[in-house]
């Protein structure tokens, strides 16, 4: 089983058209990577690679700019078997930051490698030097820096928010599971559009824009502050161990946290049995999944029910 996620908001019509595109296309490969090897890490893996390689998106090329017109890039991969995990933030200068979350895991004792460390790392992985910033990201950045004058910035996120919805969209994710029941998460992220230089949102925090066990695995999308202060992605996860179906899963979660914090956000979570759920107080979230032989293309769990 696979489901992705293209990222909770307020998306255009003309966008979400390309957005379906490429969530069908990467369930398409993440199921031959499966189908050949059962390998759901490389299957993850993959999945948001293609993500990360479609400029529609707000990860890998076509990230959003932070205040200073740079790009940082966040990504996380987890796996519930043994818990281990991998997660990079601030990037610039690489084309997948999913991989090199990898890397992290399969190849360091650590978990969480940041910037300039997070660089040189990738050099020792041999990971070329690629500039993701599109002319697109250019523009967007060049057009929000005159506005953002009229808020506060460090304070008023939200009033942004509200007025340039269509900005805050992208962060990708996977959930995988293989034939063995391991579950692998994962997630990439631009971050927010003009966001203060280093910030650090929920996507590369494990338990907040990831989590995988034994049981059940979740990525999340939105405005990390609020994923982050309800530990989003765990909390499903946990729900799940105690024998919560994914789907009330998912919506306890987005409504504890719509209550608690009042941000958008959305997740997706399958569990080891490949029972699917997701939720999200946006607009929008284009998420597509494979499901008795078929892949489907969804913007609410209504749809989910319709097609199957």
């Amino acid at each position: 089983m696979i489901i992705v996620h293209g990222g909770a908001g307020d998306w255009t019509e003309e966008k979400l058209e390309i957005a379906k595109e490429h969530l069908i296309k990467s369930v398409e490969i993440g199921l031959e990577i499966l189908n050949k090897y059962d390998d759901a890490i490389s299957a993850c893996e993959e999945v948001i690679k293609v993500l990360e390689d479609a400029p529609v998106f707000n990860a890998g090329t076509g990230s959003v700019l932070n205040i200073f017109g740079e790009v940082e890039m966040d990504a996380s991969i987890m796996r519930g078997d043994n818990l281990k995990a991998g997660a990079v933030a601030g990037i610039r200068n690489i084309k997948n930051p999913i991989s090199l979350a990898r890397k992290i895991m399969e190849e360091t004792d650590h978990v969480f490698i940041i910037s300039e460390g997070a660089e040189k790392l990738a050099k020792t992985f041999n990971f070329e030097n690629y500039d993701p910033i599109t002319e697109e990201s250019r523009e967007k950045y060049k057009e929000l820096k005159e506005e953002i004058g009229k808020f506060d910035r460090f304070k008023k996120l939200s009033e942004f928010m509200q007025k340039y919805p269509q900005y805050f969209i992208g962060t990708v994710g996977a959930v995988v599971v293989n034939s063995k029941g391991i579950i692998v998460s994962g997630s990439s992220t631009g971050g927010i559009i003009l966001k203060l230089k280093g910030r650090v949102g929920d996507t590369p925090l494990i338990g907040a824009g990831i989590y995988a066990n034994e049981y059940c695995g979740a990525s999340a999308t939105g405005i990390g502050e609020g994923i982050i202060r309800t530990n989003l992605s765990a909390f499903v996860c946990n729900l799940a161990k105690f024998g919560i179906s994914v789907q009330n899963a998912v919506k306890s979660a987005i409504d504890y946290l719509t209550k608690k914090v009042e941000l958008p956000a959305g997740i997706i979570a399958l569990d080891r049995n490949g029972n699917i759920g997701f939720y999200h107080n946006t607009k929008h979230m284009p998420v597509a999944y494979y499901e008795n032989g078929k892949i489907h293309y969804a913007l609410k769990f209504q749809d989910i029910k319709a097609s199957s």
